[in-house]
């Protein structure tokens, strides 16, 4: 039994293992795209690559022999550098969106996306679970929000954009009128106490962020309700008063204490906040320069100043956002201000940087041409966009499903567990460092429950190896040469005749999204034995 060494830590293999084998036999994490166990080592990817000190030499750690009194390096910068060359050469290549473009074009980033899908099915207390985690305020925004994610829904582009912002109503609405509005699971209590100066959207978004992560917001306002601007700026046909009332009181059930009719006098307010709070955060609305000094802070020219990142003034523990930075914002921009907000004091309170949420790793493919359009859609319901010209009305349930339906499903059906994707986060991977001309957007969708997007696959060869394995009477191949090679079913046969046993061990395997659930079916791989 071969004895070697990875990282200064000394394991000892049986005979025919690999150096992965070795490294996971010592608790070393390598990242690999290629590799399964129990599958002959393919080689393909490259990211698994680590140092021989007796050579220099760089090798795949998946195909290399482990054997007696061999050294290896798999955790220095230099190693680090190659796997990230061959993770941004396989993203060079790769077509296709991690998260749709309706995600960023959200001020809030919703994951617009998976409220469709479960809307679509009926799934309306897990949609609105969906909304919350990102909208504090999902009945007043879907009724006045400007929608600039509709804006960016590439269904506009076949016929009419999704109605995103009417079903995020709908399903509000469903919410409050339940009898049982949603209540997220809140954290355990932290004995943080946080003093929120306002409660228009800002304010209220990050008071229940705040409770959310189990920390005791405080909103003080100066009228004598909360919802500040919502009040004076809709009318009772834009914002009916008792869904607004009804939302704000659905926020504070998650343990907010509201303080309204007392002012905060900006003359040493922070000074008194603090001596109660372990944080305080400014929403008071728009904020002159003699105001900000007030509150002895600086002012940018619009608002209070604050860190580039994290919503932090000069001051410490106290924090600004909303209006009170940005001097006017969108209602939507200063609820996902609220949302950010509490996450940076969130950190804060747990003694890290306030940095706010961090960016998603994201690959885009950018704007589609009419044909890739077409194919696109070709899978989602071919349904007009439909909805009363009356705003006080909202959709009925099959309406609504109807419309939910309508998304093109722009986002990756694996982004959870995209192989690839957690790895280039992971090595911070740049998708543009060998950026070439994007290829063309396909997918085949003739299998019934799988969807294959040939510029998402890495020719890793996994699922021809599978269904062979599996004995597949066709099973896939490699097809064309050089650049232009693919896995496809050979013959020029079509893929549903490919896979018929093996399917879901495909799926399960395929390391990006180039294999997966077509709908987001998810049938028993036991049921292909």
């Amino acid at each position: 039994m071969p004895q070697l060494t990875i990282d200064n830590t000394t394991v000892t293999v049986p005979e025919g293992a690999t150096v992965l084998d070795a490294a996971r036999a010592a608790g070393i994490e390598i990242p690999t795209l290629c590799h399964l166990q129990g599958m002959r080592p393919l080689t393909s990817c490259l990211v698994c690559l680590v140092r021989d000190c007796s050579t220099g030499r760089f090798v795949p750690s998946c195909g290399t022999q482990a054997v007696e009194g061999a050294r290896y390096e798999s955790d220095t910068a230099e190693v680090h550098a190659m796997r990230r060359s061959a993770l941004e050469l396989l993203l060079s290549e790769h077509v296709g969106d991690c998260l749709a473009p309706c995600f960023f074009a959200c001020p809030a980033r919703m994951d617009i996306p998976l409220m469709l899908r479960q809307i679509a099915a009926g799934q309306l207390r897990a949609a609105i679970a969906t909304i919350k985690r990102d909208i504090a305020l999902p009945a007043v925004l879907g009724r006045i929000c400007p929608a600039p994610c509709e804006r960016a829904c590439r269904r506009d582009g076949v016929d009419a954009a999704v109605a995103i912002c009417r079903l995020k109503r709908f399903a509000a609405d469903a919410d409050l009128e339940s009898g049982d509005p949603y209540l997220p699971r809140r954290a355990p209590l932290s004995g943080k106490r946080v003093a929120v100066v306002g409660g228009g959207p800002s304010g209220l978004a990050a008071a229940y962020y705040l409770a959310v992560k189990g920390h005791a917001p405080t909103i003080y306002e100066r009228e004598d309700r909360l919802g500040g601007r919502l009040w004076r700026e809709t009318t009772q046909r834009e914002l009916p008063r008792e869904v607004l009332e009804a939302e704000i009181a659905s926020l504070l059930a998650v343990g907010i204490e509201a303080v309204c009719g007392q002012p905060v006098d900006p003359a040493g307010g922070c000074d008194r906040l603090l001596a109660d709070h372990d944080a305080v955060l400014l929403c008071c609305g728009a904020v002159s320069a003699e105001e900000a000094a007030r509150w002895g802070l600086a002012h940018s020219g619009r608002g209070l100043e604050v860190a580039a990142k994290g919503f932090c003034t000069a001051r410490p523990a106290v924090f600004a956002a909303g209006c009170a930075v940005r001097g006017r914002a969108m209602v939507v921009r200063s609820t996902a201000d609220g949302k950010e907000a509490a996450e940076s004091i969130d950190q804060f309170l747990r003694g890290e940087t306030p940095r706010g949420p961090s960016e998603p790793f994201n690959c885009r493919m950018g704007k589609l041409a009419a044909d890739e359009l077409t194919q696109l859609a070709a899978g989602s319901a071919r349904l007009p966009r439909a909805e009363p010209d009356d705003p006080s009305i909202g959709y009925a349930a099959s309406e609504a499903a109807a419309q939910a339906a309508r998304c093109l499903h722009c986002d990756c059906r694996k982004q959870d567990d995209c192989r690839l994707r957690k790895y280039a986060a992971q090595y911070s991977a740049s998708v543009r460092r060998f950026a070439a001309e994007r290829k063309p957007f396909a997918q085949d969708l003739r299998h019934a429950d799988v969807v294959y997007e040939p510029g998402k696959c890495i020719q890793c060869g996994l699922c021809i190896e599978i269904a062979r394995a599996a004995g597949e009477p066709l099973g896939l191949t490699f097809v064309g040469r050089g650049f232009d090679v693919r896995v496809s079913a050979p013959l020029g046969r079509e893929i549903n005749e490919a896979l018929q046993r093996a399917a879901a061990a495909c799926v399960a395997a395929c390391p990006t999204a180039a294999l997966a659930w077509k709908h987001d079916a998810r049938p028993d791989p036991r049921g292909e034995q």
